[in-house]
């Protein structure tokens, strides 16, 4: 695990159980363009971009980072996506010129904050990407060399683990898929539209809905910050109401961590329109349960 105080320069975070695609063709560019809700026309071999892919609802499908390599693009997404996601795309492929194949296995992937160590690493694709709150590296490797990178990484950075790197997540206010992200979720209402969303490109699936919500400037519910008031823990799945109001839902928390930075216990979690104002007072309640709740106060993100 990093070092307690989870900084945020000079760690390294391996990513490679992440679903990786490679998509090539001709048609490639349209594709994709009709597919996701950034410009895939911008996207490089030095930057990743992120995007969503959804439904005709606007609901999220998933969360990707898209980069250019070669003829190619490539992708990668949670792991949990790795069946719904290729199966989501090759639904669209018609009559196009697309090749879908995932290189999932092939592929290890690791994540870099801090310089690059002055030592001779294995051969690897290097993308700048925003992970975990800011800038770093992505090194995408053959998965044959994925332990040499590691050991050379580890004797410059500081590893950041699963565990470290879900604290860090949380921190930074960043949506995770099975989380944050849910097929139940448009992304404005995950705070994605800077990252992820170009408002002036073409048509795509679920345009429609995101076109609206941004000619409204309303969402139903917003993800927002959670903080302890008791300092008590919070747990993902407990629910959110005023204070007073115990049958009126405000929301419903989605990841909590304790915070060794803050020294706090925080939550991520969505908060209904009229309660997401930074500075509400909220309970949270496990749910079937109407006693034993936590005093929370809503707080901007990210926490960090």
């Amino acid at each position: 695990m990093a070092p307690a105080s989870n900084s945020e320069q000079g760690i390294f975070f391996d990513c490679s159980l992440r679903t990786k695609l490679r998509i090539a063709g001709a048609d490639a560019v349209r594709f994709l363009n009709g597919q996701f809700s950034n410009d895939v026309r911008k996207a490089s071999a030095d930057s990743a971009m992120q995007a969503a892919v959804l439904n005709a609802k606007g609901k999220l499908n998933g969360h990707v980072y898209i980069s250019a390599h070669g003829n190619a693009f490539f992708l990668d997404a949670d792991s949990g996506l790795r069946n719904e996601l290729p199966a989501r795309l090759d639904r669209y492929i018609i009559a196009d010129d697309v090749e879908l194949a995932d290189v999932t296995d092939r592929y290890a992937i690791f994540h870099v904050r801090g310089e690059p160590p002055a030592i001779a690493l294995p051969p690897a694709r290097t993308v700048l990407a925003t992970r975990f709150g800011s800038v770093g590296r992505d090194l995408w490797v053959e998965r044959g060399q994925a332990e040499k990178m590691r050991q050379e990484l580890a004797a410059t950075f500081a590893f950041c683990d699963d565990a470290c790197a879900e604290v860090l997540r949380i921190e930074q206010g960043v949506p995770r898929w099975g989380r944050e992200l849910t097929d139940e979720i448009i992304p404005v209402e995950a705070n994605l539209e800077a990252s992820s969303i170009d408002y002036s490109k073409g048509c795509y699936i679920g345009q429609e809905v995101i076109s609206r919500m941004k000619m409204s400037g309303q969402t139903n519910k917003r993800l927002c910050g959670l903080i302890s008031i008791s300092a008590e823990s919070l747990e993902p799945g407990m629910r959110l109401v005023p204070e007073g109001v115990e049958r009126k839902e405000a929301g419903w928390i989605t990841s909590a961590t304790h915070s060794p930075r803050l020294e706090k216990e925080i939550a991520l979690g969505y908060v209904k329109r009229g309660f997401s104002s930074a500075g509400s007072r909220l309970r949270a309640i496990k749910a079937g349960e109407s006693d034993g709740d936590v005093e929370v106060k809503v707080v901007s993100l990210p926490f960090v």
